[in-house]
C-alpha cells in the first residue's frame, strides 16, 4: 500500500484497532496515520505513544488526509460525522465499515460530491482471516478504490459489488456469517455431550472441527461439496449424518431463512 497523504482512522476499537495494527506490521510509516477516538484504550494510548501516531490532533489541523476510515459504531455515527466535515473540503475519499449506514447517509452530512466507499467486514480480521465488501459511490475513482482494497486486505480477503443494494445480502452471509458458525460449534457440541461425550472433551472436538474443517477449506481452494463428498463414504457414518441435514426440512432452507432475516435487519437499520 502506498499512501500520498494521511490516512485517517476514526474509531479505534476491536475492528478499527486490528486494521490499524495490520497496517503498521505491513509497514505504513506511522508518520502518515492519524488516530481520531472520542476514547482511546489504554491499549490504543500506549500504541500511539510506542509507534509515534498521531493520536486525537484536532481535525482543523490534519493536513493532507487521502483516505478516511470510519470504523466507529453505528449509534454514534451521527455524533461523529459532523466532526468530519473539516475532512471533507480536502475530498479524501471515505471508507466505512459500520453497518446498516448507506452512502447516502454519508453524502447527506458530508456532501453529495464527496467519495464515498460502503464496507462490510467481519469479526475475523481481528485474526486477519476475516473477508470484507466494499460498495464505491460514483465519485470515487479506481485508483481511490484499489487504496481502499489494500487497506482492507491487511485484514483478510476483499471483494467488490457495484450495486449497494447487494449489501444487505454480503451482511446477512459473512458479516453476521461467524456467529452462525460459532452456534453452529455449540450445537455441535452439544449434541456429542447428548451422546454421553464429557463436556470438556465435547466442546474441544467441536472447536477443533470446525476450526479444522474451515482451514482445510482455505488451504485446498476445492469447493465446499467436493470436500464434502471426498470424506463421505457410501453408506458410512458420515453419510447417515448428512442424510438428516440435506433433507428437505434439514439444513439448507434453515440457512437461507437465517441469512435472510440478517439481511432483512440490515435493510430495516438502514432506513
Amino acid at each position: 500500500m502506498t499512501l500520498k497523504g494521511k490516512l485517517v482512522l476514526v474509531g479505534a476499537g476491536k475492528m478499527g484497532g486490528a486494521m490499524l495494527e495490520g497496517w503498521l506490521d505491513e509497514g505504513t510509516p506511522a508518520e502518515q496515520v492519524v488516530v481520531l477516538d472520542p476514547a482511546p484504550s489504554d491499549a490504543m494510548a500506549r500504541l500511539a505513544a510506542e509507534r509515534g501516531l498521531a493520536l486525537n490532533p484536532p481535525v482543523e489541523e490534519i493536513a493532507d488526509p487521502e483516505i478516511v476510515l470510519i470504523a466507529v459504531k453505528p449509534q454514534i455515527m451521527d455524533k461523529v460525522l459532523p466532526g468530519l466535515l473539516p475532512l471533507a473540503r480536502h475530498k479524501p475519499v471515505f471508507l466505512s465499515v459500520a453497518a446498516g449506514r448507506t452512502i447516502a447517509s454519508f453524502e447527506a452530512v458530508l456532501g453529495a460530491d464527496v467519495p464515498i466507499v460502503r464496507a462490510m467486514p467481519n469479526t475475523p480480521a481481528a485474526v486477519g482471516r476475516g473477508i470484507t465488501v466494499i460498495c464505491p459511490n460514483a465519485h470515487v475513482t479506481e485508483a481511490q478504490a484499489a487504496l481502499a482494497e489494500s487497506l482492507l486486505s491487511a485484514v483478510g480477503e476483499v471483494g467488490r459489488v457495484d450495486d449497494e443494494g447487494l449489501m444487505d445480502a454480503v451482511t446477512g452471509v459473512s458479516g453476521s456469517g461467524p456467529a452462525y458458525v460459532f452456534y453452529l460449534t455449540e450445537c455441535l457440541a452439544r449434541a456429542g455431550m447428548d451422546e454421553g461425550l464429557p463436556e470438556e472433551l465435547a466442546t474441544k472436538l467441536a472447536r477443533a472441527t470446525v476450526a479444522g474443517a474451515g482451514e482445510l477449506m482455505r488451504r485446498s481452494g476445492e469447493p465446499a461439496g467436493t470436500l464434502r463428498e471426498n470424506v463421505t463414504s457410501p453408506n458410512g457414518t458420515t453419510a447417515a449424518g448428512l442424510g438428516v441435514l440435506m433433507a428437505d426440512d434439514g439444513l439448507k432452507p434453515l440457512v437461507a431463512r437465517t441469512v435472510a432475516a440478517a439481511a432483512r435487519r440490515s435493510r430495516e437499520l438502514a432506513e
